[in-house]
């Protein structure tokens, strides 16, 4: 029942637009069945088509469907697709959550990172670890690109065991880029992006920027702690110098930090950045942002970025690619929620709101109307969705729901 609460969401975010424009042939049936995707990312459930416990008429009837997809025809319809087209889908939701104002205001800060994923594929794959402390395994491997004011994902790429870090991360930041502009941009990176042509990449670019931190390496580590430093706070202290990587003429910009206490060795570390602003605010201010990705996976990764049962690139680039629509319309609900329920996480909300919510399902004239009892009260729905259709119609939105046969939706509660 608690679905329902997405429809407006998806309304607002031009969700059926992007999905009909995506699978375009064969008529509205195919775009139904990606909402059905849609719905399942939503309840961080994956073979929903298996599980007996969802009602049948309930789950089915959000998207627009008299029935449950089978897993062929979903794999039918999302081998169809190439990784290009879920590109470009991927890049115009960006261009909608930029507008809706996902992602601030001002310069964007955002943050890259690679993301494994173990794999449940029969393919020969190389193995790799996700963690030193954990033993090799099939890894699907994700790069992700995140906003870190508000956490939100831009987009992501996929890619195969041949494609290394750079190449991927450069695929990333092109699609991000092209979205973006000239907007000024400053991207937080990982260890693992420390390469020339990462570097060059963004030394070439006028509106992008990086700062990652520098492997400890003999030769930065000698260069490092030679340098010096100037104190900023006791056992604390800052320096910097040039670096360049090897058979490369570019001179970029190699911050360190020393930090001290008594009767214990200095702790070194050092960053790289074609930044010019200032160090200490680039170390202690903007770099600790760059966690807020890992949050994402953290309270997100449920909706579809922690598991992947197949291989083929552009299934699961299309799979993933539409729980960014999820994800995107579970934000904008979360921000209609108080606290401690707006902090949930993305399974929590699954289980607390989405499948748990009782009410009645009914239509009247042209309109679908939805009756919640007593669970939406502590949620504070009640001011929030009365009467969405009109709302709808006051920010210059058509409340007919499209896939839902042009029905409008109207809550009630009680």
């Amino acid at each position: 029942m608690g679905l329902w609460l997405l429809v407006p969401e998806y309304l607002r975010l031009g969700g059926w637009d992007l999905v009909r424009g995506l699978f375009r042939e064969g008529g509205d049936t195919p775009a139904r069945l990606a909402m059905q995707m849609v719905s399942e990312s939503a309840l961080c459930v994956n073979r929903v088509r298996k599980k007996d416990s969802l009602c049948h008429q309930g789950f089915s009837l959000v998207n627009g469907l008299s029935f449950l997809a089978t897993d062929e025809s979903v794999h039918r319809i999302l081998d169809g697709k190439s990784v290009s087209d879920y590109g470009d889908f991927q890049s115009a939701l960006m261009k909608i959550r930029m507008l809706d104002g996902h992602y601030g205001d001002g310069e964007k800060i955002l943050a890259i990172d690679p993301h494994r994923i173990g794999s449940s594929t029969k393919r020969t794959m190389v193995q790799k670890k996700k963690r030193p402390d954990l033993p090799s395994a099939k890894t699907m491997q994700t790069f992700f690109c995140n906003d870190t004011d508000t956490g939100q994902p831009l987009a992501f790429t996929l890619s195969a065991s041949g494609k290394t870090c750079s190449q991927a991360t450069l695929q990333l930041l092109d699609m991000v880029g092209g979205v973006l502009g000239q907007q000024n941009a400053l991207v937080l990176a990982d260890k693992e992006h420390f390469t020339m042509e990462i570097m060059d990449y963004f030394d070439d670019s006028h509106a992008m920027d990086i700062l990652m931190p520098a492997p400890g390496i003999k030769g930065i580590n000698e260069r490092i702690t030679a340098l010096d430093y100037r104190e900023l706070w006791p056992g604390y202290s800052i320096a910097e110098t040039e670096f360049s990587f090897h058979n490369s003429v570019r001179n970029l910009r190699l911050i360190a930090q020393k930090e001290s206490a008594t009767g214990k060795q200095h702790v070194y570390k050092s960053f790289l950045t074609t930044s010019d602003k200032d160090a200490d605010e680039l170390l202690s201010k903007v770099y600790p942002k760059r966690w807020t990705i890992e949050e994402f996976f953290n309270f997100e990764g449920d909706m579809g970025w922690n598991r992947a049962s197949t291989f083929n690139l552009n299934v699961r680039y299309g799979r993933q690619s539409l729980a960014l629509l999820a994800q995107a319309a579970a934000f904008r609900l979360r921000k209609n929620l108080p606290e401690p329920y707006s902090r949930w996480t993305a399974a929590m909300l699954s289980e607390k709101v989405f499948t748990n919510m009782e009410g009645d399902i009914r239509v009247k004239d042209d309109s679908i109307i939805i009756t919640y009892y007593k669970d939406h009260e502590v949620l504070g729905l009640r001011e929030k969705y009365h009467n969405i259709s009109q709302q709808l119609e006051n920010e210059n939105i058509s409340p007919k729901i499209p896939w839902l046969y042009d029905y409008k939706l109207e809550f009630r509660f009680k």
